[in-house]
């Protein structure tokens, strides 16, 4: 199936196109990252929740108007039950070039039952969380977790011929002290790294004024016992990214706090309720489940309507951290 993909694109009041949209498919997660939500939280009613035929009508209004790339997320998009209907919904979809890419982004305690399947359906990227490799720590950053699974789930992932991205956020402590572990770990086994800047996202029962680490701080540190060279970014994001000499592995710092790097964004979120949000640092959002249910027309003008109220920039900064000027987790949207 293709469609005709010469309409006009969406575009903002600042001239930058979407072609990058990240798809929330759920709120749930199997973890409690720290960073991410509180120990205990109050999940959506499945009610409330996209069914997979509602994600993809509003998905191909935004593949007809110049979107090539979907990433899903969650909360942690695999514990969802039917989320392989949803990846064979799209697969037709970059099979005739109307998406460059479909990925996910996932905390990888279940990638390895559904790696295979990913592949099966045009995946050829994931993101996975991995925040250190010490056992007892994962467990205590994630409250729940069993890091032999997401270890696990790697291993499938490579074996299935996904390509693999971690994902780490930077933080005070420990975390210092692992770090090159981790390049280690990720690059000697054909994997790039990330390392994202701690986000003002909702209450999590952490004070993130002690936890946060300014990646500018911590490339300084990594400078001292790695040969750092920029590199260009295959991946469009809004990463900063590094080829590390001594590995041949890339490394990338995304900054959210320290590096504004709004001017470029070419991106906008939908909520597993069906809102579109144009910014993830900011609160403004527009609900595209209501009018699905009458006309793509309807749809379009209010995508429309909310580029134009998009703003600049995201409303992080330092002066955020530890008092967040947003109540909505991470988990809702998937970072």
């Amino acid at each position: 199936m293709s469609f005709d993909t010469s309409s006009a694109a969406f575009v903002d009041s600042f001239g930058r196109a979407v072609r990058y949209l990240r798809l929330s498919v759920t709120d749930r997660c199997d973890l409690r990252c720290t960073y991410c939500m509180a120990e205990k939280m109050k999940f959506l009613p499945r009610k409330d929740v996209l069914s997979v035929e509602e994600m993809l009508k509003l998905a191909r209004i935004f593949v007809t108007r110049g979107t090539r790339k979907i990433r899903v997320t969650g909360g942690e998009p695999l514990v969802r039950s039917d989320m392989m209907d949803l990846f064979e919904g799209l697969a037709p979809w970059r099979a005739c070039g109307d998406l460059d890419e479909i990925t996910l982004t996932t905390n990888g305690t279940l990638l390895a039952r559904y790696a295979e399947d990913l592949t099966r359906f045009g995946v050829r990227r994931v993101n996975v969380s991995l925040d250190t490799l010490d056992a007892d720590r994962y467990r205590a950053l994630t409250r729940l977790g069993n890091i032999q699974r997401v270890l696990d789930g790697i291993d499938a992932a490579r074996e299935a011929g996904l390509r693999i991205r971690l994902n780490a956020v930077a933080s005070r402590g420990a975390f210092e002290e692992e770090v090159d572990d981790l390049i280690s770990f990720a690059h000697l086994r054909g994997m790039d790294l990330a390392i994202i800047e701690e986000m003002p996202l909702g209450q999590t029962g952490c004070d993130r004024g002690q936890s946060c680490l300014s990646n500018a701080t911590l490339r300084k540190s990594l400078s001292q016992r790695w040969t750092l060279t920029p590199a260009r970014n295959d991946s469009g994001g809004p990463a900063q990214v590094f080829q590390v000499a001594e590995t041949g592995g890339k490394l990338g710092f995304i900054s959210p706090i320290s590096c504004n790097f709004c001017a470029a964004c070419n991106r906008v979120r939908l909520s597993c309720t069906g809102r579109l949000f144009t910014c993830l640092g900011d609160e403004g959002s527009v609900d595209l489940r209501t009018p699905a249910q009458r006309s793509d027309a309807d749809v379009i003008a209010a995508i429309r309507d909310a580029l134009w109220q998009k703003p600049e920039r995201h409303s992080f900064d330092q002066a955020t951290i530890s008092s967040p000027n947003l109540d909505r987790h991470m988990s809702v949207l998937g970072g």
